[in-house]
């Protein structure tokens, strides 16, 4: 394993940590602003319907996973620039 990929690894996870609450905060902005209620369908709430409740959790991973890929990405490029090789 190279150095670099282990001296990542805190890194990453660290960033990963930061990228998941940044995500959820996005994912409450979005959320109201397409004029919804303030939050977002649980999957057990009664009151909401089938629709509702699939298109929160679709929007939800999506936000997600952009933010994921945007922070894993940076985090490797910003390795790069540091050390010079791409992270594993």
């Amino acid at each position: 394993m190279k150095a670099s990929t282990v001296a990542y690894k805190p890194v990453g996870m660290a960033l990963g940590a930061l990228g998941g609450v940044l995500a959820g905060v996005a994912f409450k902005q979005v959320w109201k602003r397409i004029g919804h209620d303030e939050d977002a369908p649980n999957a057990t709430d009664e009151d909401r319907s089938w629709r509702e409740i699939l298109i929160a959790a679709t929007l939800q991973g999506a936000v997600f996973a952009l933010v994921k890929a945007a922070i894993d990405r940076g985090g490797a490029v910003a390795v790069r620039r540091l050390t010079g090789t791409w992270p594993d």
